[in-house]
């Protein structure tokens, strides 16, 4: 295992501050309910205060492109802190995937996107793990053919960045989000609605033409830093339902003095402290360019997959019956938790990954 500083930095936990407070001021629970009645009212002017005003959306562009220049340390602070607050932007789909790509290619749009004045997505379906085969559309004469389903983040997209198969393997064409037709899914997960996308003879600009190791690089650094929103969804969980239990009385006695619930409280706690060093771990080695930033992103996703949705599924229990209500925000949790189960590849996927990775391919199941 390599020899990295896990703790956060004072810039870091700076960074955490700003990125919390905007959170607090402009992402009311409420409004994110609304976002499943198909007001998604909120969702434009949350990403422009992060993306153009915080400048987050070129928190992982180089200096020489306008951007912060900062790593996936960073980055995974910020996921974290998106997840605590079920924030509805595409900061992951964005300025994680899609920017790691364009800055792979040295493309002409880091500019605009460090701006936070073009918003970028990659054509994969979410569920595309980094090892997994990645098809491409057709393009004959620069002109884009074909239909990619489940996509996350082109809704707020205005450039897609589409994988097309040549003789030669994949490249990636920049396609304006105007020249797809671009249908909402209705998903479990609305804060991070999916949709399917229909290309037609779309007019496309080659990127990348060797681009399938670019591509499998964004979706690893996606997969990685997913485990820190996770984290910081779990970690909402937690700390939610402990002041909760703290306040809720039952049989004359707080119901967070029953030792049943304090063992179960105190499982999901040693869970969230491992997911946490998971996580960062896999950002750290991300950010690092280490030689373990494989097996870390795969150990991340297989733990905190599955431990988000533990938290969501606690929180609502031990809530009781405030939980099971609409108008309080747990459900969210929940929601996000079981969708992102399946994006960059389940954990089972990231298991089976990390075995060969570890020279245990010959009993990974």
């Amino acid at each position: 295992m390599s020899d990295l500083d896990l703790l956060y930095t004072d810039v870091e936990e700076d960074l955490r501050t700003t990125v919390r407070d905007l959170l607090a001021d402009r992402c009311d629970p409420g409004a994110v309910n609304s976002l499943y009645d198909g007001d998604r009212s909120l969702v434009e002017p949350l990403w422009k205060a992060l993306a153009a005003d915080l400048g987050l959306a070129g928190l992982l562009v180089p200096e020489q492109y306008g951007g912060a220049g900062a790593s996936a340390r960073e980055a995974a602070v910020v996921l974290e802190e998106l997840g605590r607050a079920v924030a509805p932007v595409p900061f992951l789909t964005s300025a994680v995937v899609a920017t790691t790509l364009l800055v792979a290619a040295g493309d002409e749009l880091l500019p605009r996107v460090a701006a936070g004045e073009c918003t970028a997505a990659l054509l994969v379906p979410l569920s595309t793990a980094p090892h997994a085969p990645i098809t491409g559309v057709e393009a004959v004469d620069g002109r884009l053919t074909g239909t990619i389903t489940s996509v996350a983040g082109t809704l707020e997209a205005d450039v897609l960045l589409v994988p097309v198969s040549t003789p030669h393997g994949l490249a990636v064409y920049a396609v304006s989000a105007t020249e797809a037709e671009i249908a909402p899914v209705v998903s479990l997960d609305m804060t991070r609605q999916l949709a399917d996308i229909r290309l037609d003879n779309a007019a496309g600009r080659l990127v990348l033409a060797d681009a399938e190791p670019a591509v499998r690089t964004a979706l690893e650094c996606g997969a990685a830093l997913l485990a820190s929103e996770q984290y910081g969804a779990a970690r909402w969980c937690l700390e939610a339902t402990v002041a909760y239990l703290k306040e809720r009385r039952q049989f004359g006695r707080v119901v967070g003095g029953f030792q049943a619930v304090k063992h179960r409280l105190a499982d999901l706690y040693a869970g969230v402290e491992s997911g946490a060093a998971a996580a960062r771990y896999a950002a750290a080695t991300l950010a690092a360019g280490d030689e373990d930033a494989s097996i870390a992103a795969a150990v991340a996703q297989a733990f905190l997959s599955d431990l988000a949705v533990t938290a969501g599924e606690e929180a609502v229990q031990l809530h009781g019956g405030i939980g099971m209500t609409w108008e309080h925000p747990v459900h969210l949790y929940l929601k996000k938790a079981k969708a992102d189960q399946i994006a960059f590849g389940t954990a089972g996927a990231h298991r089976a990954r990390l075995a060969g990775l570890v020279d245990l391919a010959g009993v990974a199941r």
